[in-house]
């Protein structure tokens, strides 16, 4: 029985893992290897599988909770894809607010499927933005001053660093090269076991040297994180999880420019959450017509909405699937996604919601968990 690759790429919300995938299934083609991809979410109408099958790539989607409390159901989509696709290689991405990946999920497979699957080192992706909210945080902690995220949030954002084989430090074309040395330094000394690599996954930059080094046989899942579970529970209740499926349809007869529609609505959420005063961790929404899609994000609240793709011609109807994780109760942040999508119609278009879900993770409960490394 072949035995197929399996990349796993943890990190926080909004540090670019589902761009990192699109991006490395499309170069991992160009190599002439077949791919298949597993995107992770609490909920359904996840916007990462979405984006991900625009893209033409083979995906399936595990939802219902973190990789590591929905174990089995990994496993059998990955079977699955094996099977269908016959995949050279397998990209997975968990949630963003998971961590201990490497005991509940990569020690398993290892201990497992060892026949199934060749494990790669466990990539950790973290935006440069994101470092410099650890290193205001900590500060912030010492100083015993108020932060813009609560410690509980900030324990996951380290424990799923102090876990990597390799940390990934995305977006890096963002900052000048001092900035961007000084960062990496930073993370080297404060997590001294994992290599450091700087990459652009959106632009491309050193997306090889990273293919490249997960792709060798190297050793995966090194490292245990002692990971206090009431505090990851905690820091994933502290936020707010919202996944709807909304139809859209032009109420004018002139057809709506749909870029601007989407620009607009996470202007209107990003508005909102700074008014009353709680923080985005990842806004991003996927907009479906027949004559194509736009994705679009937003990963804080001083962040500009971006917005991507095109759509060939007049559609008068789409398909809008929006995600939002903040720092928010579950209730308020609904009642701001509905009033939100309100104004971004603008009495242009008439929208109606098939499916929303609005709630804080539950604790997590992982299926396997492993005190030490499998050789």
């Amino acid at each position: 029985m072949k035995t197929t690759h399996l990349i796993l790429v943890g990190g926080f919300l909004g540090a670019g893992k589902t761009t990192l995938l699109a991006q490395a299934a499309k170069r991992l083609g160009q190599r002439g290897l077949r791919v298949g991809l597993v995107t992770n979410d609490q909920a359904a109408n996840l916007v990462d599988t979405s984006v991900l099958r625009g893209a033409g790539a083979a995906v399936e989607e595990v939802a219902g909770g973190c990789f590591c409390c929905r174990f089995d159901d990994l496993v059998a989509v990955l079977e699955n894809l094996c099977q269908r696709e016959h995949p050279d290689v397998l990209l997975g991405e968990p949630v963003g607010s998971c961590t201990d990946l490497s005991a509940t999920v990569l020690q398993p497979l290892k201990a497992q499927y060892r026949d199934r699957f060749r494990v790669a080192p466990l990539t950790v992706l973290v935006d440069v933005h994101q470092v410099r909210t650890l290193d205001r945080l900590r500060r912030a902690l010492a100083e015993k001053a108020p932060s813009r995220l609560p410690p509980s949030v900030m324990y996951i954002y380290e424990k799923q660093l102090e876990e990597a084989d390799l940390i990934a430090l995305n977006k890096a074309d963002l900052l000048p090269p001092g900035e961007l040395a000084a960062l990496e330094q930073s993370l080297k000394q404060a997590f001294p076991r994992a290599p450091v690599m700087t990459m652009s996954a959106l632009a491309g930059q050193g997306l090889d040297a990273w293919l490249d080094f997960v792709m060798q046989e190297l050793p995966a899942g090194q490292w245990i994180a002692d990971v206090d579970y009431d505090r990851y529970a905690a820091g994933e209740a502290a936020l707010g999880w919202l996944n709807a499926a909304v139809r859209l349809v032009a109420e004018a007869a002139q057809p709506p420019d749909w870029a601007s529609f989407c620009r607009h609505l996470l202007e209107a959420l990003r508005q909102a959450f700074v008014a009353h005063a709680r923080q985005i961790a990842h806004l991003k929404l996927h907009l479906q017509t027949p004559a194509g899609s736009l994705w679009g994000n937003v990963t804080a609240n001083d962040g500009c909405a971006a917005v991507r793709g095109t759509i060939q011609g007049n559609s008068p109807q789409a398909v809008l699937l929006l995600n939002v994780r903040a720092q928010i109760e579950p209730e308020l942040l609904r009642q701001l996604a509905v009033a939100s999508l309100g104004k971004a119609a603008r009495g242009q278009v008439r929208f109606v919601i098939d499916d929303l879900q609005s709630f804080a993770p539950a604790r997590p409960q992982p299926r396997y968990r492993f005190p030490q490394p499998v050789p």
